[in-house]
């Protein structure tokens, strides 16, 4: 059974991470946002080295992942925001908008875009997701960023550390 738990210890120490939080669906995001702080605190990251973004909705995302990016002041993006399917093809297109817009900006600029906008059918799936303790998805995104600086550091030679051993297939 594959689990989603960090067996690591991740090192957060002089990071810089920006945070975008969409204010729709505020009580799930605040949530998220308390959530991820929590994580990169607990990781290492200072308090002054965490920045945070507001935007009205999820859609607007992208574009302040783009401008984060762009400073190139930063290690890793979390994005956070709470998608709530209703009853029109609305929730289809901003998913999707989302969804796309995260990866092109991870992409284009090799920066990690941590995907944690929630997806749900309905509220009480985004409660489940936005619970105060470790299964929160906002601590899962600070636990994500901090290990994909890490991996991508691997890459760049900056930690001097050895590859990890890979698995055979």
């Amino acid at each position: 059974m594959h689990s989603n738990k960090f067996e690591k210890e991740l090192n957060g120490n002089e990071l810089k991470i920006g945070i975008i939080r969409a204010r729709f669906n505020e009580k799930i995001t605040q949530s998220l946002l308390d959530w991820t702080i929590k994580g990169l605190l607990k990781t290492g990251v200072e308090k002054e080295c965490i920045k945070v973004f507001e935007v009205p909705g999820s859609f607007e995302i992208p574009l302040i992942a783009q401008k984060i990016a762009q400073t190139e002041d930063f290690d890793a993006v979390i994005a956070l925001g709470a998608i709530v399917k209703g009853d029109t093809p609305h929730f289809d297109y901003v998913c999707k908008a989302v969804t796309d817009g995260v990866l092109q900006v991870s992409l284009g600029y090799s920066i990690p875009v941590i995907f944690g906008v929630i997806t749900t059918n309905n509220m009480e799936q985004a409660l489940l997701r936005a619970q105060e303790n470790e299964s929160n998805k906002g601590w899962e995104a600070a636990m994500a960023a901090v290990e994909m600086v890490e991996t991508i550091r691997l890459f760049e030679g900056e930690q001097g550390i050895k590859f990890p051993n890979t698995l055979s297939l």
